[in-house]
C-alpha cells in the first residue's frame, strides 16, 4: 500500500477539523428536474399526483423487523465498495437525486465508473427518505438506464422487488429491450397492484396469444379516446400485419419508446437505434441485427461503460471487414494490431500500435483498448517512442500502479504520470499547462485541503460532496482550481484509486 493510501484517514480527519468558515454549496437551479427519462413507455396507469385520493391523513409507514427499505437496496455491499454505509448522511433526498441525474452519460471514465458504483452501492437511506416515492432509488436507476447499463439496473430492481409502479415501469421496459417481453407481461398479469395502460395490456394479450381480446381492447380504447390515432395505427398493424400488406410504412416516431420499438420490430419496421438513447442499443448486440449494427452498438455501450471491454473486442474481431471507411477502418486497424500482439511479434506491434491507438482514441475507446492490451504491451520489448506510447496506454488500465513500479520513466512527463500512478508526490514538468498543474497540485507535497467541500463533509454530507466533485471532473469546461479540489477530496476520504485514475486520465487521454 502506498504511503498516501495508508494515510487517507488522516486527510479526512484534517478536513473534519477545519474551521467552519467554508460556504454552503450553491442551489440546485442548474441541475435536472426530478423527472423520468422521456423515452420510457407509458405502461402503468396511476392517479394524477395532484389529486387527493382520500381525505384521511397520510398513513404511518410501518415496516416489519428485518424489512429492507427500497432506498437502502444495492448490489455492492460496503465491504466491496469501501464506502461508509452512512455516506448519504444528512443530505436531503431531492438534492442527492438531482445530483445523481445530473451525472453525464459520457464523462471522465474513472468518474463514470465511480458514479455507477454509487448507483449500485448498498447504503443507508438519507434521513428524509420516503420509501413510497423512492426518489433516490429511481435516480440511481435512471443513471444506469441513461448509460445503457441494463443488466445491473435489472438486477438492482429485482433485488428491491419491482412493486412500486415507477420502478415496475422501468423494469418492464428493460425486459422489452433485452427480449424478455413474455416475462414482463407475466409479471404484470400476476401483480394486482400494477394497472397497465391499454397499449401495454393489448401488447401483453397479443403476446399471450389472446388476439381477440387484444382486438376488442383496441376498439374499446379508440372509442373511449384512450388510444391516440398514431397508437391505434401501430397497434392495428401489430395485431394483424397481413391486413396492411402493400401499404406505406408508418412514419418515423419522434418519441419512440421500448414498447413501440418492439411493436415496430414485430411488423418488420424495426427502427435504427442510432440516435436513440443508449438503452436501445442493446437490441443491436445480437447476431440478428447484422455486424455493422453490432459494431455501432458495441462502440456506444463500451464508451458509456455498459458492456465490458472483452464483449466489445469479441464483436470487433468476429469477422473480417469487407468495406472501408469509418468503423471498418477502425476494425481493420484493431484486428491487424491484435494479431501482431497475440503472435508476440515485436516488429509488427511497433509498426501497428500508433495507428491502432489513434483509431481507438478517435472513437473514444481508449480505456477499453488499454484494459485489454496493457499486459501484452508491458511484456513485449518495445523501445523508443513506441515504448513510451505503450506505457502511456497501460497507465490508463487498472494495472496503472504496476506499470509505474516496473518501468523506468524516460521523460519528465512520464516521471510525473508515474508519480501519480504510484501515489507519490508529483511535480508537473516545466512549462506544464494549467490543467496539468491542477492535477499535480492535488498530488503535491503540500496538497491543499478541498475547501469547496469542507462545509459538506463537516455537515455529514459526504456523498453529496462526492457527487458534486464528480460533476466537476466530468465537465469539459472544468476550472483547474476546481479540479484540484475535487481530486483532493477523493484522496482525503480514502478514494485513492478513483483519484489516481481520474488524474491519469485527465493528463494522458488529452495528450
Amino acid at each position: 500500500m502506498s504511503t498516501r493510501s495508508a494515510g487517507s484517514g488522516l486527510g479526512l480527519a484534517v478536513l473534519l477539523a477545519m474551521p467552519l468558515g467554508a460556504q454552503a454549496p450553491a442551489d440546485l437551479s442548474d441541475l435536472p428536474a426530478m423527472a423520468a427519462p422521456d423515452w420510457l413507455s407509458d405502461t402503468i396507469t396511476r392517479p394524477h399526483s395532484n389529486i387527493a385520493t382520500s381525505a384521511l391523513p397520510p398513513p404511518i409507514t410501518v415496516m416489519p423487523i428485518g424489512a429492507v427499505e427500497i432506498e437502502a437496496v444495492g448490489l455492492l455491499p460496503p465491504a466491496i465498495t469501501g464506502l461508509p454505509r452512512d455516506l448519504w448522511g444528512a443530505s436531503d433526498t431531492e438534492t442527492l437525486a438531482r445530483l445523481m441525474r445530473a451525472q453525464p452519460v459520457l464523462g471522465l471514465p474513472a468518474i463514470q465508473g465511480f458514479t455507477e458504483t454509487l448507483a449500485l452501492a448498498e447504503l443507508d437511506p438519507p434521513l428524509d427518505a420516503d420509501p413510497d416515492r423512492a426518489a433516490l432509488f429511481l435516480a440511481r436507476l435512471d443513471l444506469l438506464l441513461g448509460r445503457g447499463a441494463l443488466d445491473p439496473a435489472q438486477a438492482l430492481i429485482e433485488r428491491a422487488s419491482p412493486r412500486n409502479p415507477d420502478v415496475f415501469r422501468r423494469w418492464f421496459d428493460i425486459s422489452l429491450l433485452i427480449d424478455h417481453a413474455d416475462r414482463a407481461c407475466a409479471a404484470m398479469e400476476a401483480n394486482p397492484d400494477i394497472a397497465p395502460t391499454l397499449p401495454a395490456r393489448i401488447f401483453c394479450l397479443a403476446r399471450s396469444g389472446d388476439w381477440s381480446a387484444a382486438a376488442l381492447t383496441l376498439g374499446t380504447g379508440e372509442a373511449l379516446g384512450r388510444i391516440t390515432e398514431a397508437e391505434g395505427d401501430l397497434i392495428a398493424r401489430f395485431l394483424d400485419p397481413e391486413l396492411f400488406e402493400g401499404e406505406d410504412p408508418l412514419p418515423p416516431d419522434p418519441a419512440l419508446t421500448p414498447l413501440t420499438f418492439q411493436m415496430r420490430a414485430a411488423i418488420g419496421e424495426r427502427p435504427s437505434t442510432n440516435g436513440l438513447p443508449l438503452a436501445f442499443a442493446h437490441a443491436d448486440l445480437s447476431d440478428l441485427a447484422g455486424w455493422r449494427a453490432q459494431l455501432d452498438a458495441a462502440e456506444r455501450l463500451t464508451r458509456s461503460g455498459a458492456i465490458e471491454p472483452a464483449e466489445w473486442l469479441a464483436i470487433y474481431t468476429a469477422r473480417v471487414p469487407s468495406a472501408s471507411g469509418g468503423v471498418w477502418d477502425r476494425v481493420a486497424a484493431l484486428q491487424r494490431f491484435d494479431a501482431a500482439v497475440l503472435a508476440g511479434d515485436t516488429e509488427a506491434t511497433t509498426r501497428l500500435l500508433a495507428p491502432a491507438w489513434a483509431a481507438m482514441q478517435a472513437a473514444g475507446l481508449d480505456i477499453a483498448f488499454a484494459e485489454i492490451y496493457a499486459d501484452h504491451l508491458m511484456r513485449l520489448p518495445l523501445t523508443g517512442e513506441t515504448g513510451v506510447l505503450a506505457r502511456r496506454i497501460a497507465l490508463l488500465s487498472s494495472r496503472y500502479e504496476q506499470v509505474a513500479q516496473a518501468a523506468v520513466p524516460q521523460t519528465e512527463a512520464e516521471r510525473f504520470a508515474f508519480a501519480i500512478a504510484a501515489g507519490r508526490v508529483a511535480t508537473p514538468p516545466a512549462g506544464a499547462d494549467l490543467l496539468t498543474g491542477a492535477v499535480g497540485a492535488a498530488f503535491g507535497d503540500d496538497a491543499p485541503d478541498p475547501q469547496r467541500y469542507t462545509w459538506l463533509v463537516q455537515n455529514d454530507r459526504l456523498g453529496e460532496a462526492l457527487l458534486r466533485a464528480a460533476l466537476v471532473l466530468s465537465d469539459p469546461g472544468r476550472d483547474p482550481g476546481d479540479v484540484t479540489d475535487a481530486l483532493a477530496l477523493y484522496r482525503a476520504v480514502g478514494l485513492e484509486d478513483v483519484a489516481r485514475r481520474a488524474g491519469l486520465q485527465l493528463i494522458v487521454m488529452r495528450d
